[in-house]
């Protein structure tokens, strides 16, 4: 978020203030003297109370708790500059043990000589790996002595707002197609009708921020496919797996979406989403070597060795990565895949009570990572809107949205179930969903649910 410019001269006055300090700061100035540290931590920690509680936001995908041993190697880690690596050499062997397994894990071919690199979440690791298939685009133009200065990029409205950020930054064109408003994702034909020889990529998504649904990458591929055949015009995919990248592997792991297919080049994930890692960490990861173009690569004599480095920022800590191994070698494939069937569960259970309410139509089911999206059937006395609002009283965080252009008349809701959300608290959950709308409609008296297993009320 940009900040913006605070007028007047306010002061904070602390909620135990008497006990340490008796003079109120300056809320945006800097204090001419300190505090004690107890009434420090106080101020802050009261205020941060206010913020909402993140067991009840159901509107992330951000991970919002780890096992206590995770806890500890990223509070053992945090003050480790990873860019440090002559001074940290082994979180750098452990980052890339991570790209390698997760290369294989989205098989990667053993016979190619895959590479990629941590990032601080995955609007980082696109902006790089997108930066990359310009610049390959670019060199490709130069052999052929054709013009390189109209670049564009073809994606779906889809995509999350870090594929327009990219086009606007590194000045590319952005052709985006609207929504299918069936699938909820952008139509294949559509997105291949707009490339041509200055396209530097096709995007795909796994696992939309919208609904959940996924781009067709399969057929997205073959088209491309066709396209080099009868045109010899040749584009890579670059699919954004953020959401999905530690969900398809473990129980879908047939669905051909990754770099089994000829024209995926580059993916992402997002390990602080259902990779189980506190924010930001991501990864990008590259099918070959050669994808990464050597002139992208920096290579800096910073503190006592030469180090490559290919990345926007420069510092960052090494507390998410040290968690990220410890996630992986702890729960292995079995454990990831126990994990996300349990969230696949859960999610489906919420849906099955959310259809028990009237006027309520669920959307997106859980087909592929644990999202559900519901819309009003018909037009009510409150909105959408409304109904976040409300739900936002009894602790629950829950976002209301229009969907992109061509599906712009859609609102929806939408729940996100991470691993700390249980079967229980979708039925606290549905009760506070049920009061909130009974009470948006009038009708204040007291709501009793029964949960369908048996034997467990809840009042």
């Amino acid at each position: 978020m940009v900040a913006k410019k605070i007028k007047g001269n306010k002061k904070i006055y602390g909620t135990y203030s008497n006990r340490d300090f008796n003079e109120p700061i300056p809320e945006n100035r800097f204090p001419e003297t300190g505090m004690n540290a107890r009434a420090a931590y106080e101020l802050i920690h009261e205020e941060l109370n206010l913020d909402g509680i993140p067991e009840l936001n159901l509107a992330t995908f951000v991970t919002t708790w780890m096992e206590p041993e995770a806890d500890k190697l990223y509070m053992e880690n945090a003050h480790k500059n990873f860019i440090d690596n002559f001074e940290y050499p082994q979180i750098k062997k452990e980052e890339e043990r991570i790209v390698n397994i997760l290369s294989r894990l989205y098989n990667a071919p053993e016979e190619n000589d895959f590479t990629g690199t941590s990032t601080i979440g995955s609007s980082e690791a696109i902006m790089l790996a997108l930066l990359a298939h310009k610049w390959n685009w670019k060199i490709k133009m130069q052999k052929m002595n054709k013009d390189y200065s109209k670049p564009n990029i073809v994606f779906g409205a889809d995509t999350h707002v870090v594929w327009d950020k990219f086009a606007k930054y590194f000045d590319v064109e952005p052709r985006v197609i609207p929504l299918d408003k069936n699938t909820m994702v952008a139509n294949p034909e559509e997105l291949i009708k707009n490339v041509d020889e200055n396209t530097i990529a096709v995007g795909a998504v796994l696992g939309t921020t919208f609904t959940g649904a996924f781009d067709d990458v399969k057929k997205i591929n073959d088209l491309l496919e066709k396209l080099k055949s009868e045109k010899n015009i040749d584009v890579p995919i670059h699919v954004d797996a953020a959401s999905a990248g530690f969900i398809t592997p473990f129980i879908e792991p047939d669905l051909k979406c990754d770099f089994r297919l000829s024209h995926v080049q580059s993916i992402n994930v997002s390990g602080h989403k259902f990779g189980l890692v506190y924010p930001g960490i991501g990864w990008l990861l590259f099918k070959n070597r050669s994808d990464l173009p050597e002139d992208l690569i920096f290579y800096v004599n910073y503190l006592g060795d030469e180090m490559p480095t290919y990345t926007l920022n420069f510092s960052k800590s090494g507390s998410n990565i040290a968690a990220q191994y410890y996630n992986i070698i702890r729960m292995g494939k079995s454990g990831y895949k126990k994990i996300a069937e349990n969230m696949m569960d859960n999610a489906r259970y919420l849906s099955e009570r959310i259809k028990e309410i009237d006027n309520f139509e669920i959307v997106s089911n859980a087909r592929h990572i644990p999202v559900i999206t519901f819309k009003q059937k018909n037009k009510d006395n409150f909105t959408l809107f409304d109904l976040s609002s409300k739900l936002r009283s009894y602790g629950w965080i829950v976002p209301a949205y229009s969907l992109p252009k061509n599906a712009d008349d859609t609102v929806l809701m939408r729940v996100v179930i991470r691993e700390s959300f249980s079967n229980d608290m979708v039925d606290l959950f549905i009760d506070s969903l049920n009061s909130a709308v009974d009470k948006l409609k009038g009708n204040n008296k007291a709501i009793k649910s029964v949960s369908p297993r048996k034997g467990h009320f809840v009042s």
